[in-house]
């Protein structure tokens, strides 16, 4: 029915009396648009799911996987670095208050503000409109999330030491240390493995094994240290020096044993 310009009334506002069930229409009525679930749409999907699982197969396959040494939870210089889609949390950590003794707050509220908020926002803005000048709630958090993500991910890939991060995850040759002789110990108590890992393999410092220095050379480099490693960091007297110095070079040499009698 059809009452002034434009105006147009369809449908029957009125409530049967008898309720009858919401049935939607067979899939035959339409077709050539719609079709079964079982097996037609579910074989598609699974013949796509097989050609992105093969593909991925094989990029691993032709591309291994950029292993590093082993770990040693002794090694407190070990700086590891997470996957991509998590650093821009893991450089939200190196801010002033997000890190130290506000990890709790970098680590857990801000996120969890972050994520709320973006949980929150069909909530808070309800229009039934979709074009997006029409939502600027909605949209405008999700392009807040979306630039901050990107500034954050791309702030901790531009502000990361990868050299110094290759350099500590170097897979080196696993050499045989005597951790009972006493110019380890030496090493230990003058907290040398705290750079240098408990195999002496590297981390923050640069590794002991094979280093091709004599004795001398490199009790020089423990008094008055060597590029990153400063001066007076050895405490120990001239007799643990000589000792510590001894073992050092034995390290990784074919001719010595690397070990103290």
């Amino acid at each position: 029915m059809h009452r002034g310009k434009g105006m147009k009334f369809v449908g029957d506002s009125r409530v049967p009396a008898e309720r009858k069930p919401n049935i939607p229409k067979d899939y035959s009525e339409y077709p050539g648009k719609t079709e079964a679930f079982w097996p037609n749409f579910l074989l598609k999907e699974w013949l796509v799911g097989s050609v992105f699982l093969i593909g991925f197969l094989s990029l691993t396959i032709a591309h291994q996987s950029p292993l590093e040494r082993v770990a040693d939870p002794t090694d407190t210089a070990y700086i590891p670095l997470p996957d991509w889609y998590f650093l821009f949390l893991y450089q939200l950590l190196k801010y002033e208050f997000a890190a130290g003794p506000y990890t709790v707050i970098g680590a857990m509220v801000m996120p969890g503000l972050a994520f709320g908020a973006l949980l929150l926002a069909p909530f808070l803005d309800r229009g039934p409109d979709r074009r997006p000048a029409k939502r600027p709630i909605a949209v405008g958090m999700m392009l807040l999330g979306v630039a901050a993500t990107i500034f954050l991910t791309w702030e901790s890939v531009a502000t990361h030491d990868w050299e110094a991060a290759a350099q500590q995850g170097k897979i080196v040759e696993e050499v045989p240390i005597d951790v009972e002789a006493e110019g380890y110990k030496i090493l230990e108590a003058n907290t040398c493995l705290s750079c240098h890992g408990a195999q002496l393999t590297g981390g923050a410092g640069p590794s002991l094994i094979g280093l091709g220095m004599t004795p001398e050379e490199i009790a020089d480099i423990a008094v008055n240290g060597q590029g990153d490693m400063p001066g007076g960091i050895f405490k120990g007297t001239d007799e643990e020096l000589q000792k510590l110095a001894e073992f050092v070079a034995n390290i990784g040499n074919e001719d010595a044993e690397g070990t103290e009698e």
